[in-house]
Parts: C-alpha cells; structure tokens; sequence
C-alpha cells in the first residue's frame, strides 16, 4: 500500500521557510502555481509537504528553520512521540562530532539498525525505556534528531523537543523547567560539600545538574510522577555528571516514594504547586508528617515535611515555592512547628519573573532538620531580592551611564546582583546568627518567638520593612533629594530626545523591499553570525579561564554593560565582541531592546550564552540599520521557535536589500529610537525609585511632609484705607 506524504500547515510552511505566515497568505493568493490544499478545512488547510518544497525550490526559497524546530516539524508529521526517542539521545551525545557525522552518513537502512542497536544499549540507563523498532518512515525523524544533537552538542535541546512533544500527547500540565540561574543559586545555597543529593520532583532534572556542577555531589537522585520528565531527567544528567552515581526513578513522591528508606545530605526541589489531590486522606497518618498533618490545601508544607525527612539530621533542603505557603491559614499550625523546632533556616523572596509562574513572586524555602539534642536556632533569616535586585540593577546602570548614555529598567531579571545578594545574607548569617547585621529593606534576622503569633507569616516583605525605620531620616531625605535630582535631569533628557521628528510619511501605502534572510547574507560574506560554543562535558586541561566580563541577554534589555561574573564561561568558546558588532537576544519576549549596536563599554567582552552575535561588512551592511531591523518584533516573532520558552532562530532573521547610503540613512533614525528607548527607560526607573522612596519614607516615620508656607504679608492693615 503506498505511504500517503506528509501534510503540513500554513504556520509551518512559514517555519520551514523562514517567512511570515502573512506571508505565506500572500503567495497562496499571488501564485497560481502554489500547491493546492490535500486536506484539512476551508479555514485551516493542510498541503502536502513534497510538493511545498518542490514550489520552494523552484522560488529559490531554501529551508531556514533550525534544527530544533525541524525536529519538532517532523516529529508531529510522522505522528510519533517523544519518549522513545529519549534514549536515542543519550547514544548521540555520548558520540564525538566526528562519530555523529560519520553516523548521519550513513545509509538510510544502515542509520535505522544503528539506532536501534544504540537505543538498546542505553535503554536500560532510562527508567522505563523499552526497545523500539524504527521502521522506513522514521528515517526523517532519526536525522533530523541527529541533526538537533550536532548542532548543540550537549543533546538538550534534543531533550526538550522530545518532552515537549510527549507531554502534548498526554493530559499533563504544569511541567516547567528551573531557570539555569535559579538552579544555580538554589545548588549554592546549600552549606558545604554534600554527597548524596535527591529532588522528589526532579522534572528536568536541572536542580540535580546545578548540585553536581556545583561539586561534591557523586550521588544523585531524582523522582517524578511524569514519565517522560523521569526519563528527560535521567538522561540529562547522565550527560552532565557522566561520573556520578544516578538514580532516577517513577512515581509520584507524596504518594509511592522510591526511597522511603533513604537519608540524604541535601534536598532541591521545585515542586508542583496548588495540589489538592496531593493524597490527604491516604496519607493522613503517614510519619513523615512530624510536624502536623498538612492539610489538604498545603500540598506545599507536604512536599516540605517529605524532603525534612529525608535528611540526615544537620542535612539543608532548598525549596521553591509560591508565596501563599507563608502566610495561608490553613498552614498555621503546621508552620509554627516548623518555626518553633528550628527547621525553617531562611525565606527569600524572589522578584515576578524568576520562575513560571512568571507573574508571581516564590520564594525559597531553605529548611534544616534539626539535630537530636543540638544546638537551639533562634532565628530565622528573612531576604526580599527583588529590593536588593532593584538596588544592583541602579548601581549597574550608573556605573555605565557614562559610557553608554542609557540606564537599565527593572524590566529583566538582574541574576548576577540577586544571586550575589542572596548567597552574601545568607553566609553571614549561616556563619554568626547571632551577630547577624540586619540591611534595611533587603535582610533582617527575626528572632523566633516574634514570629510565633496568631499568623505565623513568613512573608519576607512583612519582616524586612519593619527594619527600615533603621535608616536615620537626615539620610534618607539626603538620598530621597539625590534620586529627586536625578529624575528631574533624566527627564529633561528624555524630552530632548523626544523632539527629533526625521521622519515622514511614506506615501499612499507601506513601502516594500526584498529581503534576504542573515543566513543568506552570511553565505555571501555580507556578515558574519558568531555564537558561545557550548560546555564541553569534560573541560581539557589547557583551555584558559575567560577573565572577561559576559555579554548577557538582560544587559541588552535594560541597556546596561556586560553583566555576566568573569571566569563563567570559556575564553576558547566565546566571541570576544567588538565595536559595531550587532547584538540580539536569543530569547524572545519580555520588555526591552531586542537588539543593539556593540560600543566601547561592550568592546572587549565575552559573548553570553543566550546572545547571538552578527558582525556586519561596514562596507556592504550599516550596523545600525540592521540592529534595527533584525530586533524589530514582527522579524523577531516570525524567527521564533518554542512555546513556553521563544527562541529566536539567528538564522531566518530577514534585512531589507537596500543601498548603503539608504540603509545609514534609517540607521541614524534606528539610533536615535535606541536613544529615546533608553532615555525612556531611565526616567521611568528614576520616576518609580523617587515614588518608592517618598511613600516607603513619609509611611515609615523617615520622612515628614514641609510644613505650610507662611501667608503673604499685607502691606494694608485691616481698616487704615479711607472711606
């Protein structure tokens, strides 16, 4: 029987490519030769995929579309899910470049008993994985997996694609993985070395490769109730620890704990969240519950008692969770004993943004289990990052006011400031607790009976402003008047930058160009794209320790200098930028710049990870003119790739074909909305910072209103006029 071809929508004939789906809409109107619809409904028609790259060839239009998403593209074309595939990875990754290629060329035939044969030889490292047959039709979906692995060389975004793709076809919700940063701080929150670390939750499988990079961590396990996040878990971190011990396993924790018996030195987990159904009535006498039976809307203080018992006695477990935990309450009784035995060490409170849900601010939970007999803890610390992120992303954007004219917002999430204050509150206090110096408005030590009340709230906010009547009020109207000062200059600027009007109407109707995509452009040397190489699993001895300040995708945002802590990547696997290069952030969304032109505070630095790097001809391309254009939001969306998480495909980026002279002529009009952005930007930081000073100061007694002026003298008292 024949093999029917494959069907593929609009949206993803744009994807291929590497246009918008306006216009793909176009050229099913303007053509008459382009394919007519094989399926599908009036008002969502599917073509057939062989005869769209037939019409595509034929237009000179080559496929554009990252690996990533081609994998994505083919895999929904064959109908096959994710989880099969996963230990297929696992045997890619493990492979050298030159093994990879040399494998991809194979036969069709050959490459289908290579991946079988690979497949079940891992199969036995991913829990739940069987053996699979991969049959003709597969041949597509094998190489555009291969593909996805050479081209990132770690097997992650491989990975994330397959997961992705599992957990579409089932009714799971809810499955977000860890931001790296977040991870990060959460692994070096942990006090010291630790040898056996568990996450009950491990999803991704992040939080565990934080604590193995970390080090000290050779024996790491992890549970999920979701399948597919077990088996992406296992594999991931068979590629980033290949030297520690891993057990991962499948089950819901709360419920059919894999390592009931287990103790372990530390916990991460970023569990789920507003569980109802979390198993309340079957676990109600369970004895991990040492702290009170949590009740049935505390799913959270569940996951908490889980991981306490987990843990030798002395033993830490860092936890993400929702701010509700802190202060529902339902979870009074259940926190008080937390408090009051000394198992709650510190709460901090991250800005909106941090982690999905982004529109709320979790905090983390770092949790102790108290020692038989030890010493009594009689405090906990509470730190609010979202102030002392604020504070570093001012201090940043001062330090490169002068050298770039612009001024950070608030709008992207400053890691290297909050992670630094964060990891510093907590090794002093870690270190003296009772000698611990409180900071107004970021950190403040509360001694345990003051939070023994009828609430128990453990909302960092509530503890940490009650310190800022700390502040001396001649300080705080001296610095209140400095931000005072500074918004009144930023403004004048701002309107400065606003009256330029080299602009006009373009007549009747939009204008129109041809475009070329930058892979295009690259292929014929009008420009270069450069990227950060990914970590190598295994370090070579001789490779050099970048010094140099990072490039990051925030600084682009809030229009500040490279960011990034020196020493975080590689020198041998980052561009090294250079004035006039374009810079783009990788990944969409969020507010802020897209784009913008490298200048003398960014010459010099190293290229961050989730930044892509276009160094043009200055003889063939302005640079201005294509920040402008290839940051613009309809290039950006049409570039993008994902769901959750967008990310931009360097690649299908598309420039107007334009003379020199024209392209310097929008350049210095592109310049000039880059100013005005970041004019734009730095009033509304210094608007909001006055604002926030003046109320946080006339509330907290720090600041009283002036008193009435004086009335004016009368030169005529009452009754001396004349009649």
């Amino acid at each position: 029987m024949p093999q029917l071809s494959a069907q593929v929508t609009a949206a993803e004939i744009s994807r291929i490519a590497g246009v918008t789906r306006a216009t793909v809409s176009n050229w099913r109107r303007r053509h008459d030769d382009f394919p007519a619809p094989s399926g599908g409904t009036d008002s969502s028609p599917l073509y057939d995929l062989a005869d769209v790259r037939t019409w595509l060839g034929t237009r000179g239009h080559a496929t554009t579309a990252d690996p990533a998403e081609e994998l994505r593209t083919t895999l929904r074309l064959r109908q096959l899910g994710g989880g099969n595939l996963l230990p297929l990875v696992l045997a890619a990754a493990q492979c050298t470049p030159e093994e990879r290629a040399a494998v991809a060329g194979l036969s069709d035939p050959s490459l289908i008993v290579r991946a079988e044969g690979a497949s079940a030889d891992v199969a036995d490292l991913v829990p739940g994985a069987e053996a699979v047959r991969f049959a003709g039709e597969d041949i597509d979906v094998l190489r555009a997996l291969l593909r996805c692995v050479q081209d990132d060389g770690t097997g992650e975004a491989a990975l994330a694609v397959l997961a992705e793709r599992e957990l579409e076809d089932s009714a799971v919700g809810g499955t977000y993985r860890t931001p790296t940063p977040l991870a990060e701080l959460m692994a070096r929150l942990i006090p010291g070395p630790c040898e056996r670390v568990l996450d009950p939750a491990c999803g991704s499988g992040s939080l565990l490769a934080a604590a193995a990079r970390r080090g000290g961590a050779h024996v790491l396990y992890g549970q999920d109730s979701v399948p597919v996040q077990a088996q992406r878990s296992a594999v991931s971190l068979l590629l980033a620890a290949p030297e520690a011990d891993i057990t991962v396993r499948v089950g819901d924790s709360l419920r059919s704990d894999a390592f009931a018996d287990l103790t372990v030195d530390a916990v991460v987990c970023n569990p789920p969240y507003g569980d109802r159904d979390w198993g309340h009535d079957e676990l109600a006498y369970d004895s991990r519950w040492a702290y009170g039976v949590p009740p049935r809307a505390e799913s959270e203080l569940a996951w908490v008692q889980h991981a306490l018992a987990h843990l030798i006695p002395d033993g830490h477990a860092v936890l993400l969770l929702p701010p509700a935990t802190a202060s529902r309450a339902s979870g009074r009784r259940v926190r008080m004993d937390l408090v009051r035995s000394g198992a709650v060490r510190a709460v901090i409170a991250l800005p909106p943004g941090a982690a999905a849900p982004l529109h709320v601010g979790l905090q983390i939970w770092i949790l102790q289990r108290p020692e038989p007999a030890g010493p009594e803890r009689k405090s906990v610390l509470f730190v609010d990052t979202a102030e002392a992120a604020g504070a570093g992303d001012r201090a940043k954007a001062t330090s490169a006011e002068t050298a770039t004219g612009t001024r950070g917002t608030r709008s992207a999430l400053d890691w290297p400031s909050l992670t630094e204050a964060a990891l510093r509150q907590w090794a002093a206090f870690t270190g003296a607790p009772e000698a611990f110096t409180d900071e107004p408005g970021t950190a403040r030590a509360v001694p345990v009976v003051d939070l023994l009340d009828d609430l128990v709230d453990l909302t960092p906010a509530r503890h940490v402003r009650a310190s800022r009547t700390d502040i001396a009020p001649a300080d705080l109207a001296r610095e209140t008047e400095d931000v005072r000062r500074r918004l009144i200059a930023g403004a004048a600027s701002l309107g400065k930058a606003a009256r330029s009007t080299d602009w006009q109407a373009a007549g009747p109707a939009p204008r129109e160009w041809r475009t070329a995509t930058a892979a295009d452009l690259a292929r014929g040397g009008a420009l270069a794209m450069l990227r950060t190489a990914p970590e190598p699993r295994e370090a070579s001895g001789n490779a050099s320790t970048a010094t140099l300040p990072v490039l990051t995708g925030p600084d682009i945002a809030r229009g500040t200098a490279p960011s990034g802590a020196p020493g975080s990547l590689r020198s041998d696997g980052a561009p090294v930028i250079a004035t006039g290069d374009v810079l783009v952030r990788a990944i969409a969304g969020g507010n802020g710049a897209m784009a913008r032109v490298a200048d003398e505070a960014d010459a010099g630095a190293l290229l961050g990870p989730q930044v892509h790097l276009f160094r043009p001809d200055p003889a063939r391309l302005d640079p201005w003119f294509l920040a402008g254009f290839l940051g613009s939001a309809e290039n950006i969306a049409a570039a993008s790739t994902g769901s959750t998480i967008l990310h931009v495909s360097p690649g299908r980026l598309r420039v107007p074909l334009l003379p020199l002279e024209e392209q310097r002529r929008y350049g210095e009009a592109f310049r000039r909305v880059h100013t005005l952005r970041a004019e734009a930007a730095r009033a509304t930081e210094l608007a909001d910072e006055t604002a926030h000073m003046l109320a946080g100061g006339l509330t907290g007694g720090g600041l009283i209103p002036s008193p009435p002026s004086p009335p004016a003298r009368d030169d005529h008292p009452s009754g001396s006029e004349s009649a």
